[in-house]
């Protein structure tokens, strides 16, 4: 992607471990090529971005876009509820139920408004799982509340006809059309509406652009119609129309939302700007050099698209489950009635294919997985752990690999003082930090401010400095109580220093008068929690891979310390052909991460969990979201997804036992030997198993915070 941002100078001072003149921000074009000619104050800055998922698999719910659950089970229930009171129950009437005169065909006329309506869902879908030759729960619904329902209305009319009673099965009809509408509510609201991230991406971009003409006056203009070469005025924070090269103006330009990057960024004359990133406190004029398709936003969402039109991961076992039973139960009822046609008449080998076509519906089943989601939901939700797609659970219990953002994932995102080192013995510690917060207090830039607020932590006051200059490329000097001072890069310095720098940390030198004097070193923290996490990782068998946009020097010295494998220098493009090699060698994979650039990966993985302070648009394209940004919290992940893929297996094994056992029984397997299962057993059995189902999801629940 076209994000080779060449960072400017930095105004005030270039001090730190490499040689600022080149800072090494580790943005990276759409052919991965590394641009190190970033000349921002200081290096190491995480640009991995954040991963995204592969929410490609959203899609295995299709079926539920037919209607909105709610609604339709709100309108359905005061209809069901008449309905159930009119009707007996397999024939037997219970102490709420009641008749009146030709009450059967009152529930006649309202089971016909009934299946119209609230059916319409069922039906839809049973037509998708048809066209995929794939029957699965909608066709084993449907098929239910068809011959429940045009069964019991020939009753009413043969009841007039001929004047035997006949038992009908209205009270069956309604409550399973109930119980599912119900079920598939109670889905919808645990698993959430997935966010639209490419609507999400657009609204970064303004929708008109302040054009400059030949005579100097402002046009505005559709974004749409801008064109490369065009001159535009971007004011203070407003944000950039289309990806560019600053003409005039200098600025911070914050990129956090599409590189991942958490510090604005210095750019002036020459540097490029990505369309969508924000303009801080200067007025720029931009030359358009990219727009529509080509911009770095698009190709961003183009990388989505591709994701999320990836064909649906893991099928859910509830509806391969409800397929077997759909099969079953077709084929046993014709068995049953061809068998009882033999053996006594057409009307037994009507009630008995009936019996079974009715028995078979899933009740429990329909409620085994939604309400383990959304007992899993509410779990997660405690932690912090919001599940917008509850295969992820199932998925990330057999993940092989899982691959982190740096910065903001694993690390904070800030940088701090990592250590101060005194290099000789005429000055205390105390002192030297007084001289670093003294001789950086004329600078607002991040890495400057982080001195200063760290002496601040430690209550000690800044010199006063009478002069402070930037020397190019180095860093800066000042003067204070007659002294001269310099805060220069170790390469600046040219000469070893005798003390143990951390990992990835970038060095500043303390000098007076061309002696070492102290030292700061500045990086970018672990956060308590990732060290953990990785333990948790290894132990479950899932292998840690950090992707960041970074630089090598800082991206390695993370890793050292996690002991995992890294890749630096990723750009979006490079971390979504990561996570599509990866998949292509048949590795389940998870990503994390927390900005634009980590979007398409997010949607391409298995698995995508987005860390909550990140974007909208990493959000939209993740499965799961951690709101605390905690890395301990994917380890509570890891926990909910084991639990609850096992309590969804118990559940099916009730709500599926039952059917295996029941439909065999309901078509008479067992009738030579006098054991018949009425359609009132069948209701009370199928009752007991729903009850077990619900008590079961309840049961789930997490251990304490970080104790998996």
């Amino acid at each position: 992607m076209n994000n080779n941002n060449k960072h400017s100078s930095h105004s005030h001072h270039n001090h730190g471990d490499m040689d600022h003149s080149k800072h090494e921000h580790g943005i990276t074009d759409e052919h991965g090529d590394h641009k190190d000619q970033h000349q921002e104050h200081h290096a190491g800055h995480d640009h991995s971005g954040h991963n995204g998922h592969d929410h490609s698999g959203h899609s295995g719910h299709d079926h539920h876009h037919h209607g909105n659950f709610k609604e339709l089970f709100l309108k359905s229930l005061p209809i069901g509820i008449i309905i159930m009171l009119l009707s007996p129950m397999a024939g037997f009437d219970l102490p709420f139920q009641f008749t009146f005169p030709y009450s059967d065909i009152v529930v006649a006329i309202l089971s016909t408004i009934l299946i119209i309506n609230g059916g319409r869902p069922f039906y839809q879908g049973a037509v998708d799982e048809f066209k995929q030759k794939e029957p699965g729960m909608m066709a084993l619904v449907s098929l239910g509340l068809s011959v429940s329902y045009l069964y019991s209305i020939y009753t009413v009319i043969a009841s007039y006809v001929t004047g035997e009673q006949i038992m009908d099965f209205f009270f069956e009809f309604a409550s399973l059309l109930l119980i599912m509408l119900l079920g598939h509510w109670i889905e919808m609201k645990a698993i959430g509406e997935a966010g639209d991230a490419q609507a999400e991406l657009a609204k970064l971009v303004p929708k008109d652009a302040h054009v400059v003409l030949e005579d100097d006056s402002i046009e505005t203009r559709p974004v749409a119609d801008l064109k490369v070469g065009d001159l535009i005025r971007v004011q203070a924070g407003e944000n950039v129309p289309a990806d560019g090269i600053i003409e005039r103006g200098e600025s911070r330009v914050n990129e956090a939302l599409l590189t991942g990057e958490s510090k604005a960024v210095k750019k002036g004359p020459g540097d490029e700007v990505i369309g969508g990133s924000t303009n801080g406190e200067g007025v720029l004029y931009i030359k358009v050099n990219e727009t529509g398709d080509k911009s770095f936003i698009s190709q961003v969402q183009n990388l989505i698209s591709q994701a999320q039109s990836q064909p649906s991961r893991a099928e859910n076992i509830a509806q391969k489950v409800a397929g077997w039973l759909f099969y079953i139960a077709v084929i046993v009822a014709l068995i049953a009635f061809v068998t009882w046609m033999v053996i006594e008449d057409l009307p037994t080998a009507v009630i008995f294919t009936i019996t079974t076509l009715v028995i078979a519906c899933p009740h429990a089943l329909g409620l085994a997985i939604p309400l383990v989601t959304a007992r899993s939901t509410s779990l997660g939700a405690s932690r912090g752990l919001l599940v917008k797609d509850r295969q992820a659970l199932e998925i990330a219990q057999n993940a092989d690999v899982m691959i982190l953002d740096k910065t903001g994932t694993l690390t904070t995102g800030e940088f701090k003082v990592l250590d101060v080192k005194l290099l000789n013995d005429k000055y205390t510690k105390e002192e030297i930090i007084a001289l670093l917060a003294g001789i950086e207090g004329g600078s607002s830039h991040p890495i400057a401010q982080s001195i200063i607020s760290f002496a601040e932590q430690q209550d000690i006051r800044p010199v006063s400095f009478d002069s402070i200059d930037v020397i190019s490329g180095a860093g800066v000097e000042g003067k204070a109580n007659g002294h001269s001072y310099q805060l220069i890069s170790q390469k600046a310095y040219g000469r070893n220093l005798d003390m143990d720098i951390p990992k990835g940390a970038t060095l500043s030198v303390l000098v007076e008068n061309d002696d070492a004097i102290g030292a700061v070193a500045l990086g970018d923290e672990l956060k308590a929690t990732s060290k953990e996490l990785i333990k948790v990782l290894k132990k479950n068998n899932i292998q840690p891979i950090m992707a960041t946009g970074d630089n090598e020097k800082a991206a390695q010295g993370a890793a050292e310390d996690l002991e995992i494998e890294y890749r630096s220098n990723q750009s979006p493009q490079d971390k979504y052909e990561l996570v599509k090699t990866l998949k292509e060698e048949g590795k389940k994979v998870i990503m994390v991460g927390d900005g634009v650039n980590d979007a398409p990966s997010l949607a391409l993985a298995d698995v995508g969990i987005a860390i909550g302070a990140g974007t909208q648009v990493a959000l939209d394209s993740a499965d799961v979201i951690l709101t605390q940004s905690d890395p301990g919290d994917i380890e509570s992940f890891i926990e909910l997804a084991h639990k609850t893929t096992r309590k969804m297996k118990q559940n099916l094994f009730w709500g599926a036992g039952y059917n295996f056992i029941a439909i065999p029984l309901a078509a008479g397997i067992l009738a030579p030997i006098g054991i018949t299962l009425s359609p009132a057993l069948g209701a009370i059995l199928m009752s007991v198993s729903t009850v077990i189902v619900a008590i079961n999801a309840i049961l789930l629940s997490l251990d304490p915070k970080n104790n998996c």
